[in-house]
């Protein structure tokens, strides 16, 4: 109960908040840490990255780095470009895909009644204790009997299924009221009606999640490029930068390795800052009943 004079949630900054800030204010700090030193680390001279003691902050930055990189991958015989496209690609569709079927199985498994629903909801949260090393023999061998190495398809398919985004995404379903459906099926909506006119459009923080879940694991992905596929130009960037990372690992090429580094890294931040407060709902929601 909610007393005359308490605001617990003010529109408008109060004097109240200072303490709260004061103690949430570090734990933020400290967090920002880590992306403070990719960004620095990325800009410093060959001499600041071998300091001792080390660094945190820049204190001379320079682009070296990243013009070690561009002359590094004009040496290859695959242009960088080629790399970018092949990961935008691959992502863009495993994200997509993965959000549908995520959504049309949270939707089944959540609001719809068959046989063995709950079994293949614990299938499901069975697989969410497997690592991927765990699956990758596996993974190999239905990629070679199906004939799909050196193709797209060998990217795609392996990472559609993402036990965590069905978890969430139906776990947010269930918060979705009976009796709206019920509704809807009175007034002669069907079964895809009712998906995409009313599940879809109550459920997009969970769909906001599942996309940056998504994008997080297929955009840093090097399994697919170092396991199915024997030719360059079908590889993602990012195998191409850990390559390029690893085959510099000399006192020369730590700056390379930390220019490519950030270059992967700025995606997925861009990503979570524009979708951090669907997030936020996402992850308040989905273990509420």
């Amino acid at each position: 109960m909610a007393y005359k004079g308490s605001n617990i949630n003010p529109r408008k900054f109060e004097r109240g908040q200072i303490k709260l800030i004061v103690a949430v204010a570090p734990l933020a700090l400290f967090m920002l840490l880590p992306i403070i030193y990719i960004f620095c680390h990325a800009f410093k001279p060959m001499e600041e990255l071998f300091a001792f003691p080390p660094k945190f902050f820049v204190r001379n930055p320079t682009l070296d780095n990243f013009r070690g990189l561009m002359k590094a991958s004009q040496t290859s015989g695959i242009p960088l470009s080629r790399y970018a496209f092949n990961s935008l690609v691959v992502t863009a569709a495993d994200v997509i895909c993965s959000i549908l079927l995520s959504s049309m199985a949270g939707y089944a498994l959540s609001k719809l009644r068959f046989k063995g629903k709950n079994t293949l909801l614990e299938i499901n949260n069975a697989a969410l204790m497997f690592v991927p090393v765990a699956v990758m023999i596996p993974r190999y061998l239905v990629i070679d009997a199906l004939g799909m190495t050196n193709n797209y398809l060998a990217h795609i398919l392996p990472l559609l299924a993402m036990p965590v985004n069905l978890f969430l995404v139906k776990q947010f379903i269930d918060q979705i009221p009976d009796a709206l459906i019920d509704a809807a099926y009175m007034d002669g909506a069907t079964e895809y009606v009712v998906y995409r006119k009313i599940i879809i459009p109550m459920i997009k923080p969970a769909i906001a999640t599942s996309a940056i879940l998504a994008f997080q694991q297929v955009w840093t992905n090097v399994e697919s490029s170092n396991l199915y596929m024997n030719e360059d130009g079908l590889r993602t960037l990012a195998f191409y930068m850990n390559t390029l990372a690893s085959a510099n690992n000399t006192v020369a090429g730590q700056g390379i390795a930390a220019a490519a580094t950030l270059i992967m890294f700025i995606p997925n931040l861009v990503v979570f800052i524009f979708c951090q407060k669907s997030i936020m709902n996402t992850m308040a929601h989905s273990g509420i009943k």
